[in-house]
């Protein structure tokens, strides 16, 4: 069995690391790089980058926050925030990514996930999902929405239909963010995370939600997750990854071991 994934995520604005709760109220917290090569020391699996403005303020990803984050850390590397092209997905990776999410820009060309496939392979497209529970409807009939622009703006897209879309066009991995819990700290979507992953083939990473290392533990049981997505509580010290991965090993969840 593989181990499960533990991936700190970076939310950055302006070049500075941000938190906010369910999309709203981000307040800077630190130095992204700084921060990433913490994490790394600790036993971080994976980093995940994503610039949150990019896509709502049309403009490229911040490569130079991107270099500066590849040169501390010896682990994937996954960027995100206003990429739509082919091109940039390339000034990424040369940048020093081994992943490149896509979330709004794939939303409104579909065709981007397949070229990026085509152009670097399946292993290093990620694509995004914000996910927003609504009242079921004949449009979106599992009652999850995908929204875009960073939870700016409703798509009517059902988000089992688009997970399913996504890896048909050539997604290497799926990173399913719950709006409704992002920030809460009071444990991920699990029915939302379920129902995707068994609805692909590809992995899924939970996204939003984690308050304790036992939420951590509970995405990749009953979430049927491949790995756990997780800010604040690491940001905030109320965890190192090492506690977090100690406290899942404890619930029978294989990690690759820190301590």
């Amino acid at each position: 069995m593989l181990s499960k994934r533990v991936i700190p995520c970076l939310d950055v604005r302006d070049g500075k690391l941000t938190k906010g709760v369910r999309f709203q109220g981000n307040v800077d917290i630190g130095d992204p790089v700084e921060t990433a090569r913490r994490y790394y020391e600790e036993g971080a699996d994976e980093i995940v980058f994503y610039d949150i403005t990019a896509s709502h303020e049309g403009r490229g990803i911040m490569l130079r926050v991107v270099e500066q984050v590849a040169a501390q850390i010896f682990i994937p590397f996954s960027v995100g925030g206003g990429i739509s092209t082919v091109a940039q997905m390339r000034d990424v990776l040369l940048a020093g990514a081994e992943k490149v999410s896509v979330n709004s820009a794939a939303v409104k060309n579909p065709a981007i996930i397949g070229e990026g496939a085509a152009a670097f392979g399946s292993q290093c497209i990620v694509v995004g999902m914000d996910v927003l529970r609504v009242p079921a409807t004949p449009e979106i009939p599992s009652g999850y929405e995908i929204v875009i622009h960073g939870g700016r703006k409703r798509t009517g897209i059902d988000a089992l239909w688009w997970a399913q879309e996504a890896e048909r066009l050539g997604a290497g991995e799926l990173c399913v963010n719950s709006i409704d819990a992002d920030g809460t700290k009071d444990g991920y979507e699990l029915t939302l995370t379920r129902r995707i992953a068994d609805a692909v083939r590809i992995p899924v990473i939970a996204s939003g939600g984690a308050g304790t290392p036992e939420h951590m533990a509970a995405a990749v049981t009953q979430g049927r997750a491949s790995a756990a997505l997780i800010a604040s509580i690491v940001h905030y010290g109320e965890y190192t990854i090492a506690q977090c991965k100690e406290v899942m090993a404890q619930h029978g969840v294989k990690v690759r071991t820190v301590w």
